[in-house]
């Protein structure tokens, strides 16, 4: 027995950030009730500069993105799904063709990427830190990406203020330093941009208040870098030593003669712009000194992974959360989401990883489903749909953000499939069950009463279902009766059967 337990593996999982500069991965064996941190490996791709003046990717970035992602996957044989999380960023959210790169990475990748909101990232960056930066005390933590720049306030694992903005040094590089010149007029106009970008927040940081401000990923990192290689032995960032290396850098009239200690050659070509724009928070948000964690978005992803597997999900705390903002009926909620699992798991009595995760969706949504009652009743399917795709959700990604909306704007009423959105980590044949399930737990739910359901036998065919009720149970509720053969026309508008025995 003692053999065994000695020659078992420990689990390995793995966490990959496809970022708009570069794409890194982390692998890390779980060890107890923690992680060992086995190999990081990161590949300069410059994704964000494959985008035109239409947000389209170029053919020559994807292609870069693709060489990584085959790579990647060749350190990852052997890994279960379950064991590996991807998340895509700024690049791959703003991207019009986005699907393009996600629909070729099938053919050398083998994992699902999740392209997620800016507010998300923002979160799991925090969590990246916290888990790995010591100290107590409120956090102020800045990411610097090659598209966005992460801002959120929290104290130990919990994030309080979170915000993502539309600033990165790939972005600004190719706004204030596209051909590679470097003065001080082009350096001003990208601090006083990115100092615009936090105007709207800054007032609200400073009066939160922090104790430590701490600095994350690649552009904090070269900076720190650089001033540890002039003589700043403790690395940290003052707004003292950031005007000196500001000035430094001034003395270069581009970025090919940019020759600072410390400084990589990959990273000079956006050096100038992530300065800018560090000095600009600085600015806006009255900081004196940085601290720069190692931690980042790909250790919050592991984190969290392996937080979803010992302890809660939180997408489960998201979820109540936003029952309780809205007023949801809590007893009504809890008696669509029981009947419409009942009737997905006769639907699919065998659960697949990936259609697993699409029933606790369904029962997610079954919960959420009334959230848009708060704004009005006419129409509420489509407020509830609205809500879930853009209200800030801790712990979804914007495909599982989507799925919800989905279920919700199709869980009444006419069913215009036409207007069903794309998927990339699902495909529509797998929400479509989804829908049937949620509908018919509506209806079965609608008066509200309280009463318990009697036992229903789901039996399915393609897209023709029959629900079987206890004998003359449905003559002793007329109105129920009356709703299912309603809900049997919609079905039939579409080209589904729902038969009633």
């Amino acid at each position: 027995m003692n053999e065994e337990k000695y020659a078992e593996k420990p689990r390995e999982i793995a966490a990959i950030d496809l970022g708009s500069n570069s794409f890194h991965m982390v692998v890390a064996r779980v060890v107890g009730q923690g992680l060992q941190i086995i190999s990081r490996h990161k590949q300069r791709v410059r994704l964000a500069s494959g985008l035109d003046d239409h947000l389209n990717l170029d053919n020559a970035s994807i292609t870069r993105g693709i060489e990584c992602l085959g790579m990647f996957a060749e350190r990852l044989q052997g890994f279960p799904e379950e064991n590996v999380r991807v998340a895509a960023t700024f690049t791959l959210r703003e991207a019009k063709n986005s699907h393009v790169f996600l629909q070729r990475a099938r053919n050398v990748f083998p994992y699902p990427i999740e392209v997620i909101p800016g507010v998300e990232e923002a979160r799991l960056i925090y969590l990246g830190v916290s888990h790995t930066q010591p100290g107590e005390g409120r956090k102020l933590v800045v990411d610097i990406g090659g598209g966005s720049t992460e801002l959120v306030i929290g104290k130990n694992f919990t994030a309080s203020l979170v915000n993502s903005k539309r600033m990165g040094c790939v972005s600004y590089n190719e706004r204030f330093f596209k051909d590679g010149q470097i003065s001080l007029k082009r350096f001003a106009s990208a601090q006083i941009a990115a100092e615009l970008k936090l105007e709207s927040i800054s007032r609200q940081y400073k009066r939160f208040g922090w104790e430590e401000a701490v600095g994350s990923s690649g552009t904090i990192k070269a900076i720190r870098e650089v001033l540890i290689a002039s003589g700043h032995d403790d690395g940290i960032i003052t707004r003292k030593r950031l005007d000196g290396l500001i000035d430094t850098v001034l003395t270069f009239k581009s970025a090919d003669t940019l020759d600072l200690p410390g400084l990589s050659p990959d990273r000079k070509p956006v050096f100038a712009a992530g300065l800018a724009i560090l000095s600009g928070i600085f600015q806006a948000l009255d900081i004196e000194k940085m601290v720069f964690s190692d931690g980042a978005l790909r250790e919050g992803l592991l984190y969290e992974m392996e937080d979803r597997f010992q302890h809660s999900d939180i997408r489960s705390r998201t979820a109540a959360d936003l029952a309780e903002r809205y007023h949801i009926d809590k007893q009504h909620a809890d008696n669509v989401q029981q009947t419409a699992e009942m009737i997905y798991f006769q639907a699919e009595p065998q659960l697949k990883p990936k259609k697993a995760e699409l029933s606790i969706l369904l029962s997610w949504a079954a919960l959420l489903h009334e959230v848009g009652l708060s704004i009005s009743h006419s129409g509420f399917h489509k407020h509830s749909a609205y809500i879930l795709q853009n209200t800030n959700m801790p712990g979804f990604n914007q495909e599982q953000q989507t799925v919800l909306a989905t279920l919700t704007r199709f869980h009444r009423k006419t069913l215009k499939l036409a207007e069903m959105p794309e998927f990339t980590l699902f495909k529509q044949k797998h929400i479509f069950p989804l829908i049937r399930a949620l509908r018919l737990a509506c209806v079965l739910n609608v008066q509200r009463s309280g009463e318990p359901l009697p036992d229903v036998v789901l039996s399915v065919c393609d897209d023709a279902w029959s629900l079987r009720f206890p004998e003359n149970w449905l003559k002793k509720n007329r109105l129920l009766a009356a709703d299912l053969d309603a809900e049997k026309v919609y079905w039939e508008g579409i080209g589904w059967t729902l038969r009633i025995e």
